[in-house]
């Protein structure tokens, strides 16, 4: 049996690196991908999309230093990508890294991509519903959020409550299948090592507002925003889109001041940094660490994960 026939006989090992936003999961996939010959697929459901740099703190050639990414800058902004279409493409992408003796290392915040990829979850097929649609867009904000609570609690401790988008699709599948969707979860594909990164509420909160100011004031992400809407990326679109894009498209449109607007996506990353701790609290394989001081036990980790050697 030769080489190529032998890797596709064992189940994959790969590495996932994940945590809330701006605790530095960029920069250790990196070291972990050239350390240990890898390749970096991003989990993050906005950095797919392409022109959504700045405000998404995606990775820049220079900063890749060489090591191949994937699954960023695979679709268009205007349309949607969806959960099911990140894991067909992810396990692809997954499988010739690996036939190349490769280690796979995926890193993003988002958890529902990467409990769906890594855990072999399947979700239910339900198509859009434009009766219902119509309904649920004459709504507020607040009433779809507050209708969503009464019909998935669990999913409304996890969503953007400010997102119309993701609000009304959450309440188009609980109408769809008569209650809570269940997550069929089947074998797992992968043997996976989750390294969490996380740092003290403090530190976490400054590094958040430190990285909206820079991104403002130095790395031109109202620009970005700009140049989007120039090239026919509707403001009802950008908001659909989250976080920068939401609170960049309120300040374009003249609905609030420069500094409102700083303010109220800092709360906003707090919160949604809060909402992707909850998400990863329920996996209770994950091995939590402070980039900055447990470094060396993350590569020690690492290295024992892939020399075939059991995790306790």
């Amino acid at each position: 049996m030769n080489w190529f026939k032998k890797i596709f006989h064992k189940k994959p090992k790969i590495i996932v690196v994940l945590g809330p936003t701006a605790t530095g999961k960029t920069s250790l996939s990196i070291e972990l991908a050239r350390r240990f010959n890898g390749e970096v697929i991003s989990a993050d459901s906005r950095q797919v999309y392409k022109g959504l740099d700045i405000g998404t703190a995606k990775v820049t050639k220079e900063e890749m230093k060489g090591i191949p990414h994937h699954m960023i800058d695979v679709a268009d902004p205007m349309d949607r990508y969806t959960v099911a279409l990140f894991v067909q493409h992810a396990r692809k992408i997954i499988s010739d890294i690996y036939a190349r003796r490769k280690t796979p290392i995926i890193c993003g915040g988002t958890g529902l991509y990467i409990d769906a990829l890594v855990m072999n979850q399947s979700f239910p097929e339900v198509p859009p519903n434009q009766d219902l649609r119509q309904d649920l867009e004459s709504m507020t904000t607040n009433e779809l959020f507050q209708q969503l609570q009464q019909k998935d609690s669990i999913r409304a401790t996890t969503i953007d409550r400010h997102n119309r988008q993701r609000l009304i699709r959450a309440l188009e599948i609980t109408n769809a299948i008569g209650g809570v969707p269940q997550r069929k979860q089947q074998h797992p594909l992968y043997h996976t090592l989750f390294i969490g990164l996380d740092l003290s509420k403090d530190e976490h909160n400054q590094n958040i507002r430190k990285r909206i100011i820079e991104r403002i004031e130095h790395g031109k992400m109202l620009d970005e925003a700009r140049t989007l809407h120039k090239n026919g990326l509707s403001y009802k679109r950008m908001k659909e889109l989250g976080l920068e894009y939401r609170y960049m498209a309120e300040y374009l449109e003249h609905n609030m001041t420069l500094e409102e607007m700083i303010d109220q996506l800092e709360i906003a990353t707090r919160q949604f940094a809060k909402r992707q701790r909850t998400w990863f609290k329920r996996n209770t394989h994950i091995h939590w660490f402070d980039l900055k001081i447990n470094q060396k036990k993350i590569h020690q980790l690492v290295e024992y994960f892939l020399n075939n050697k059991r995790l306790l």
